[in-house]
């Protein structure tokens, strides 16, 4: 799919605050673990390369979590941010956000890139190729540094039927690398989800997408330098759509720099009951 070029941006809202606590304890071995890496999918159903990297990403997806990475969990985590500024060419995704476009424009940016463009997927906030090119993915997969994953334990409430509360306490185990120090992320994404195109370039394609983000929320701010074994808190409030369903869902927590550099990334599954 040939670069599509940006004609405004909008603007995301403020994060959530959260503390910072005491010094945290753990084992030198976990610490030594290697985490996931996250690759990063900016999509649209507008676009017609974009259902082939959606297929690329499910697959890779999937693999990791059979195979499973070194440090007990899968070796890759996926979130797919669908991108608004296909929607008017025909179709509008309903997953889209200008949110996840400013997302987007700030890794190109970051990586000196020309323009946006879709299907791009972005490996651990460090290097990007065309998401349908599945041997450059899976080598950037390869390539890409890989830290500890974070030691965070999650508890989630639903104080409404409109809202999902998820509060976090742990250690990071990654030192907050780069100047500018880092922040603590959470999206809550959503799979399975089937749409039938009726206009644009896929008309007439049933879609499937899966680890669509639905929400992402600032957890906590870390200084620069601080320490990895520091104890870090904060609670987020995601708001729920229309047929949340909590097995189709899961959520991501992972820590970037100001560089956009990722240096720890963690999936947590939700309840049933949740």
């Amino acid at each position: 799919m040939a670069p599509r070029l940006l004609a405004c941006f909008g603007r995301r809202g403020g994060g959530v605050t959260a503390a910072a606590g005491d010094e945290a304890a753990e084992d030198p071995q976990q610490q030594a673990a290697p985490g996931p890496v996250l690759v990063e999918l900016f999509a649209s159903q507008g676009c017609g390369a974009s259902p082939e990297a959606d297929a690329v990403a499910s697959r890779l997806a999937q693999d990791s979590a059979e195979q499973e990475g070194g440090g007990g969990g899968p070796a890759v985590v996926v979130l797919a941010f669908h991108v608004d500024y296909w929607d008017h060419s025909g179709w509008k995704d309903p997953f889209a956000s200008s949110a996840w476009t400013v997302r987007q424009k700030a890794y190109v940016e970051a990586l000196r890139l020309d323009t946006l463009f879709t299907p791009q997927v972005v490996v651990q906030g460090r290097a990007h190729c065309v998401g349908t090119d599945q041997d450059a993915l899976a080598q950037a997969v390869r390539d890409a540094p890989r830290f500890p994953a974070p030691a965070m334990k999650v508890t989630f409430q639903r104080p409404s039927p409109t809202t999902l509360n998820a509060s976090f306490t742990g250690a990071l185990r990654s030192r907050a690398e780069g100047a500018g120090g880092a922040s603590v992320l959470a999206a809550l994404y959503e799979s399975g989800l089937v749409t039938d195109c009726g206009r644009g370039e896929n008309k007439g394609k049933s879609l499937l997408n899966d680890h669509v983000v639905r929400r992402l929320e600032k957890v906590a701010a870390v200084r620069e330098g601080a320490s990895a074994r520091k104890t870090v808190s904060g609670t987020v409030q995601f708001a729920l759509w229309d047929g949340f369903r909590a097995a189709k869902c899961g959520v991501v927590l992972f820590v970037q720099n100001a560089a956009l550099q990722v240096l720890g990334v963690q999936h947590f599954d939700l309840p049933d009951n949740v």
